[in-house]
């Protein structure tokens, strides 16, 4: 992990309507920004779905899911989906998954008694699977008899994990291609997450592993008190440093101390009363990202 200059990302917050991603990934890819991240929140929209639809609607920009909850995917499905993605749009597929919020996996009925065991297991045939490997296991949660997949990437497809427990970052930081840091988090909570990767892979393994940072975001009029209600939400004091809240200069800034911090990408996601969700969008790739390597 370095402070070299962080890909920038704009998120696609499941509260907005599905029917707006059209024009979200478009502007986003006009105004220049690197990635789309997309979450698979229960009960509001897919992850894979809305990927594939924002994949078909552009031609460059990278697209990641952050992150699809294991508990409710069995493991072959979900490298069905991410290898059929990868294949049809190569080079452009982030995948990212996780524990799910354990009380909406409560809700369907798909708890694990032990959520690490589950996402170590499914970690491990994951990879596997997208790497195009014949998988065989039986172990507590994931059990594969002789499964291979047809189609698999024609190349490797980053594989990110998602969890704010230590066990968790370690684990991200042992099996996957990056770690990607819960929402609304603050400087300690980042620092804790590089710290961990550190003590877990060293230097050297921590220097390859990308750590995505997710981060509120407004601009224009009242847009600290904005930023400040949106922290509220996600049940965080509003003085934090949740947020950041100013013109272009102040955005870009964030993004080179976050960079330091050792974040490879930082996702900036709209507060959820934004009233010009595509202007959001334009300024970040227009405005902020020619700031940020200064």
């Amino acid at each position: 992990m370095t402070s070299a200059v962080p890909r920038l990302g704009v998120t696609f917050i499941p509260t907005i309507e599905p029917e707006r991603l059209k024009d979200f990934a478009r502007a986003a890819e006009d105004s220049g920004l690197d990635e789309i991240w997309l979450w698979e929140d229960c009960f509001k929209e897919s992850g894979v779905a809305s990927a594939a639809a924002a994949l078909a609607w552009t031609e460059r920009i990278h697209v990641g899911v952050g992150l699809m909850p294991v508990p409710l995917r069995n493991v072959a499905l979900t490298a069905m989906e991410i290898a059929t993605l990868a294949r049809l749009f190569p080079g452009r597929v982030i995948a990212g998954i996780g524990h799910g919020v354990q009380g909406w996996m409560e809700q369907v009925g798909a708890r694990a008694a032990s959520p690490m065991t589950l996402l170590e297991e499914y970690t491990v045939a994951l990879r596997a699977l997208l790497d195009g490997e014949s998988v065989s296991t039986d172990g507590r949660y994931v059990r594969l008899d002789d499964v291979k997949l047809d189609w698999p990437p024609a190349e490797r497809v980053p594989l990110m994990l998602g969890g704010e427990g230590p066990k968790s970052i370690r684990l991200a930081a042992r099996l996957g291609d990056g770690n990607l840091v819960t929402s609304a988090v603050a400087d300690d909570d980042i620092r804790r997450t590089r710290d961990l990767i550190l003590d877990e892979i060293g230097a050297d393994g921590a220097a390859a592993q990308r750590v995505i940072v997710p981060k509120i975001a407004a601009t224009g009029d009242g847009a600290q008190q904005r930023v400040d209600e949106e922290v509220v939400r996600w049940g965080k004091p509003a003085d934090r440093g949740i947020g950041v809240a100013g013109d272009a200069g102040t955005v870009a800034a964030e993004v080179r101390r976050l960079a330091r911090l050792g974040a490879t990408s930082v996702a900036f996601a709209p507060t959820e009363d934004e009233p010009d969700l595509l202007g959001f969008v334009e300024f970040l790739g227009r405005d902020v990202k020619p700031l940020i390597p200064t």
